[in-house]
């Protein structure tokens, strides 16, 4: 078993405290580029601070989702690798149909599939840079048909190489049903990811995924305009006490400058899970095994194919 990571493959037990859906390069595709000058990061020397930061807080590693369709940059995120000491986990596989729209018209599942084998067993982009993880999305309430098509796809490839799936939802939306399609087209529900999670969601959604041994990915971890980190914690306690410890991830999915330590330094950018959202749960009773657990056990146990 092993982590596949940008600079090459690791032993689980070399990954560390983990952030398992992050972003360190992207960028808007057209027509939506302009929309908002905020979202997006083109800088390789404010990714590196940023991600030195989350190191010296106790990071070792982070998932980073960007896909090819919002600016994946296998070279960049090397240097990223190389330069901060992290190890980077990169995703093949495609974002919700508002972006990926344009690059999946006209590609079958099969033909999808081959593109996100390449990038995990040969390379990104045409280097040797291999992604450690398939990412696959649905929209608001529903998975579209090129969705669904790219689900299928992270099904077949997820079967030629065994990498993990992570997902996005829209809000939490058609989280359920997106871990049953994926099953459906080949992926064990203990080898996925179902991602944004952490919305303020109904209890029994997160019962049902976790029922179904789904990870959970509470990846809004800081973002208390969707939902407060009080009640993150909350839930987590909750979780907890009804057995599922081992299906908790976390991360931030930082994706805005104004996010990010190295241009606000009012906030914690990605280190903000490991200096304040940990100490919340300590302060609330939530145990060190336990957070060992979600940041490290659970994190290597997902990622090691």
């Amino acid at each position: 078993m092993k982590i596949r990571t940008v600079l090459g493959d690791i032993s689980p037990s070399e990954l560390g405290v983990t952030a398992c859906h992050e972003h360190l390069i992207w960028s808007l595709p057209e027509p939506y580029a302009d929309e908002d000058p905020d979202l997006g990061f083109d800088s390789i020397p404010a990714a590196v601070a940023e991600a030195r930061y989350f190191k010296s807080a106790g990071g070792g590693a982070l998932v980073e989702m960007t896909t090819a369709e919002i600016g994946r940059c296998p070279v960049e995120m090397r240097q990223i690798a190389e330069a901060s000491g992290l190890h980077i986990i990169a995703a093949a596989g495609h974002h919700k149909e508002k972006f990926s729209a344009a690059a999946l018209a006209g590609k079958s599942a099969d033909e999808i599939a081959d593109g996100i084998v390449t990038d995990i067993a040969s390379g990104m982009n045409g280097t040797d840079i291999k992604a450690g993880v398939i990412k696959a999305a649905s929209s608001l309430n529903a998975a579209t048909e090129s969705e669904r098509r790219v689900i299928h796809a992270a099904g077949l490839a997820h079967k030629a190489t065994g990498a993990p799936v992570s997902t996005h939802t829209e809000a939490g939306t058609f989280a359920v049903e997106q871990a049953k399609l994926l099953n459906e087209a080949g992926v064990p529900f203990e080898r996925m990811l179902i991602g944004h999670l952490d919305r303020g969601l109904p209890r029994e959604t997160y019962l049902a995924l976790a029922r179904l041994g789904a990870y959970l990915g509470f990846d809004q971890v800081g973002k208390n305009k969707y939902w407060p980190d009080t009640e993150r914690v909350l839930l987590i306690k909750d979780l907890i006490a009804a057995g599922h410890v081992n299906q908790i991830l976390l991360s931030g999915d930082t994706a805005r400058k104004s996010a990010w330590h190295v241009h606000n330094p009012r906030t914690d950018g990605i280190a903000h899970l490991p200096l304040n959202f940990i100490p919340s749960l300590k302060a609330a009773g939530v145990s060190e095994k336990y957070i060992h657990a979600m940041l490290v056990e659970n994190p290597a146990r997902f990622l090691a194919f």
